[in-house]
């Protein structure tokens, strides 16, 4: 059985950069499962859990630092939506990574943020979502973030904010799911100097497009790079993700 990482002991939800990218909603307190739940998920996110590996409950409520009731019951979410599995022999297990399933949550995406980008190059003023843009990408390249999983939490925050400026909450919600299914793959990016670089160009011709009302250069320049990302992930491997589990340790 291949090892897993050890985990920050619970109680009380991790602080991530992910807070700042996710829609906000009112501090409440989380069930002890939802905890382990969103404790599960960001180790994914952050490869210290990556496809192949495999553990048991009990091993997993030990690293946590919870019973095994609340982490059964994450699991069993988990595997509802199909980042892991369970075989009785073996036990549970993170799933390979669906490339197929992957393309087309990045073919949704480019229709999602397409229409999102047109209307808002059609609207009568410049929003103050896209005004709080400017002040993290739109600046000197000395003043720019550099640590790759906070460039990964503010790239997810710069393309969710797109949608939800457009004041259509159905669309935003379904644009969440998408980056939550695709966020492992997307944090690969930014892993390499060279991709937070190019984001933080990318993003600044998005935003001046935008603002300047350009709407066909907006779109040109979204889909490319939305389209670059998707290339890169053709190129994943698991060579490559346990590559990045060890930068990360």
């Amino acid at each position: 059985m291949r090892s897993v990482a050890p985990t920050t002991p619970l109680p009380g939800p991790a602080s991530t950069a992910l807070a700042s990218a996710a829609p906000q909603v009112p501090a409440v307190r989380q069930p002890l499962a939802e905890q382990v739940y969103a404790a599960l998920k960001q180790q994914m996110n952050d490869f210290l859990l990556v496809p192949g590996d495999r553990f048991s409950e009990a091993e997993m409520a030990q690293r946590i630092g919870v019973s095994r009731t609340p982490v059964r019951e994450a699991l069993f979410r988990l595997r509802n939506e199909g980042f892991i599995d369970v075989e009785s022999k073996s036990g549970w297990f993170v799933r390979p990574i669906d490339f197929d399933r992957i393309e087309q949550l990045y073919d949704l995406r480019v229709v999602l943020e397409s229409h999102c980008v047109a209307r808002l190059c059609a609207a009568s003023a410049v929003l103050p979502e896209l005004e709080a843009l400017k002040r993290v990408w739109l600046v000197p390249a000395i003043e720019r973030v550099t640590d790759g999983a906070e460039v990964g939490a503010l790239d997810e925050q710069f393309h969710a904010t797109l949608v939800r400026a457009t004041g259509n909450a159905e669309m935003a919600r379904v644009h969440w799911d998408v980056t939550e299914r695709i966020r492992i793959v997307r944090r690969l990016d930014f892993t390499r100097d060279d991709r937070i670089e190019a984001t933080y160009q990318e993003h600044g011709k998005i935003l001046r497009a935008i603002i300047q009302r350009k709407a066909e250069q907006a779109l040109m320049v979204l889909r490319g790079h939305i389209g670059q990302s998707q290339v890169e992930v053709r190129k994943i491997t698991l060579h490559a993700l346990h590559l990045a589990r060890a930068k990360v340790g």
